[in-house]
């Protein structure tokens, strides 16, 4: 890989910092894709914290659903994965710092008081806002509160002006500080507020970007504030575009599946998952879109990150699956579809060699997008059955049955006349009696396409005669007769 000369001057260093109380979320995914591009990129580091502090919401089973994801999409870390509740101590610390240089107050103030103020404020038609009473207190009553043990939370100081930052992404963003009121960082039984606990872990991980959704862009004024305050060097900051479903609103559970394990379990290939979602915001340029892990780090660039919102589009995905099908080697597919295969109850009636399997597979997988779909296809291939398509019998066997019937025994015996069963003797054979009846080679093909496979599509006839070998084919030819036969009769 080659490294970017304008690579940044500090050793880059980023994390995926998701809550453990759900499953890997799309958008997530996408998160996590563009940091560890990024670190690809760049020869640096990225970090996966899991943001538990949530205790009531955050399980295991969500925790590992956010490994089995990332793990599935060849998303790797680079040291070990950080809890951020076994970080409370530091937090606490940090908060007890800002106290100490006189960033933040004392505030004893009430849920039930603050409740009481906001009513106020709204009866009022006013937006509700700390007013900073407990700021004024004085050192004595300060001191004389803390000594009855009353409760109280931190609250951090917002100074007069203005925050702002060159965000990567939307380029320079501002917020007047009158906006913010006195947040606080530290809760009365001593565990810290969403932003201080961010702040002081990326700190003490030496974090240089933030790469993140834009729905974070309101925390971003206060997390400055706690950096400057701490005496802690910025990171950069870029807020990514949500994701939208096709009908313009944010991706949720009514546009379809949103885990990332769901698509595993669609026969996505983690190839195309990511190479998907890479492109959910960020452009390479030159309307590239098929493109493998090492191009997509190669190329990788904040220059590419896109502001406009991201559409997450079903069939595309679909269409860049099945690109990737075409991609991968044909062994590989095979590898990856036997544990399917066996949960679908698609095994060979018959022994059959990995040649045989790996043709099959071949010939199969350019009329696939997905594995699903590549399962499903094989089934013709494997049992000694064959399910007829019920449009493909009316169009081809249905309109004369009778004629359809004898057009197939004859078909069959002139196959089983051959000496030998390959495809070049087939199609002179079968060419033969087409013409000798004086129709089209596809009058005649596309019935016994049917009395193959069960359906109208299929890879080439000679080439599925062959796959599925004299005596199979023979049977399901005399099969396919007999099936009409009994259908005319109760026409």
């Amino acid at each position: 890989m080659t490294i970017d000369s304008t690579a940044p001057a500090r050793a880059t260093r980023l994390r995926f910092a998701p809550s453990p109380t759900g499953y890997l979320h799309v958008g997530g995914a996408r998160t996590a894709l563009f940091n560890w591009l990024y670190a690809k990129h760049y020869g640096g580091a990225f970090l996966l914290r899991i943001e538990d502090t949530d205790r009531a919401r955050s399980t295991e089973a969500s925790t590992r659903a956010i490994f089995d994801g990332l793990h599935w999409l060849g998303l790797d870390w680079d040291e070990e994965v950080e809890f951020q509740g076994a970080n409370v101590e530091r937090h606490r610390a940090d908060a007890n710092r800002l106290l100490e240089r006189g960033a933040a107050y004392r505030c004893f103030c009430t849920q039930a008081e603050l409740d009481e103020r906001r009513k106020q404020a709204e009866s009022r038609g006013a937006a509700f806002k700390y007013d900073r009473r407990c700021d004024r207190l004085s050192a004595a009553e300060v001191e004389q509160r803390l000594e009855a043990a009353d409760p109280f939370v931190i609250r951090f100081r917002v100074a007069d002006g203005s925050t702002s930052w060159e965000d990567v992404v939307h380029g320079r963003i501002t917020f007047p500080n009158k906006d913010i009121e006195d947040f606080v960082v530290l809760r009365s039984d001593g565990t810290p507020i969403y932003n201080m606990a961010v702040v002081s872990d990326d700190i003490a991980a030496r974090i240089t970007l933030v790469m993140r959704g834009d729905d974070h862009i309101s925390n971003t004024p206060k997390q400055i504030l706690l950096y400057e305050a701490l005496g802690a060097e910025l990171p950069e900051f870029a807020h990514l575009p949500m994701i939208h479903g096709a009908d313009g609103k944010k991706l949720s559970k009514r546009h379809g599946a949103t885990a990332v394990g769901d698509y595993q379990h669609l026969g996505i290939l983690p190839e195309a998952m990511t190479n998907f979602l890479a492109l959910l915001g960020w452009s390479p340029g030159g309307d590239r879109e098929v493109m493998t892990v090492s191009e997509m780090i190669e190329l990788f660039s904040t220059d590419g990150l896109l502001k406009k919102a991201a559409v997450f589009d079903m069939q595309k995905l679909e269409w860049m699956n099945g690109e990737h099908l075409r991609m991968l080697p044909i062994g590989e597919i095979v590898r990856r579809l036997e544990p399917l295969m066996r949960a679908e109850q698609h095994t060979d009636d018959e022994p059959r060699s990995r040649e045989w399997r790996e043709t099959l597979v071949e010939l199969l997988r350019v009329r696939s997008r997905t594995l699903d779909e590549l399962v499903r296809q094989t089934g013709p291939y494997l049992h000694e059955s064959v399910e007829y398509d019920e449009d493909a019998v009316a169009k081809h066997w249905m309109k004369d049955p009778a004629g359809t019937a004898a057009l197939l025994a004859e078909t069959r015996d002139a196959l089983a006349a051959l000496p030998e069963w390959i495809a070049r003797l087939m199609e002179e054979r079968l060419r033969a009696l087409a013409e000798s009846r004086g129709i089209g080679a596809g009058k005649l093909f596309q019935p016994l396409r049917v009395a193959l496979v069960g359906s109208a599509a299929s890879p080439g006839i000679f080439d599925v005669l062959e796959l599925l070998g004299r005596d199979r084919s023979l049977r399901r030819l005399d099969a396919a007769v007999a099936y009409i036969a009994a259908s005319g009769r109760r026409i």
